[in-house]
């Protein structure tokens, strides 16, 4: 869910501060969304396959999951959200798309890349973990649960940034966001994917945090009914303050 961008109003009105100002071109901006996706499902897969390399338990597994994905997702929406606005997240980019922040090919060419970085970042995992570098996972995860699981997960998502970004206390988003999915890893049972570009990312391994292709469709519905009560909430609040 990107801030508006004031910057080029701004420039305009004010001619004399226009060169101090430096809007992020849209090939930066679609850089800082495939790196920054890239690195968060190579985090996510390569954590997975190192817990699993650490430990016969799966609940140690998870921890080491988590802990690793929390830090390196706070870090790169701190890093990268001035550049992109960190979405990371074609539910957050749509979220944005509907708020009328985002033109429609801006909001296209994000997912693309989101989607290619995701890839990207498995592939890369799985090499460097000394596996076969194309895999296709065969976890299915389907179950009403794990369904329910991805609505309430990306639905909290979409309401944090989308409450933090009304009472404008975007300074919070990495820290705020990253303690989200941290929590939801353990509290929902389909341990938060919550993004649809990370969905189809995991299904390039077939380890831990993989995901059959059989269950990817209906974990981005789920994911995508999240995003929109999400939003509706986040309106609902903003319309009592």
């Amino acid at each position: 869910m990107k801030v508006q961008d004031n910057s080029k109003v701004l420039s305009n009105s004010h001619p004399q501060v226009k060169e101090l100002i430096q809007v992020p071109s849209t090939a930066a901006r679609l850089v800082s969304e495939f790196v920054g996706m890239a690195l968060l499902a190579c985090v996510v897969v390569g954590s997975g396959i190192m817990g699993t390399n650490l430990s016969a338990d799966p609940g140690v597994a998870l921890l080491i999951n988590t802990i690793s994905t929390i830090f390196a997702l706070a870090i790169l929406i701190l890093i990268l959200g001035p550049i992109s606005g960190a979405h990371f997240n074609p539910a957050v980019t749509l979220v944005s798309l509907v708020n009328k922040t985002m033109q429609t090919k801006d909001a296209l060419a994000y997912i693309g890349v989101q989607v290619a970085g995701a890839i990207t970042g498995a592939i890369v995992a799985n090499a460097m973990f000394d596996l076969a570098v194309i895999q296709i996972s065969k976890t299915d995860r389907i179950t009403v649960g794990k369904l329910i699981g991805e609505v309430i997960a990306t639905a909290g998502l979409i309401l944090v940034i989308g409450v933090l970004i009304d009472r404008a206390q975007t300074n919070l988003i990495p820290v705020v966001v990253a303690g989200w999915i941290g929590s939801a890893y353990f509290f929902t049972s389909s341990t938060s994917f919550a993004n649809p570009a990370i969905t189809i990312g995991r299904v390039f391994s077939d380890t831990f945090a993989g995901i059959a292709p059989s269950s990817v469709l209906p974990f981005i519905v789920a994911q995508l009914v999240g995003a929109t009560i999400g939003l509706f909430v986040v309106k609902s609040i903003a319309k009592v303050n």
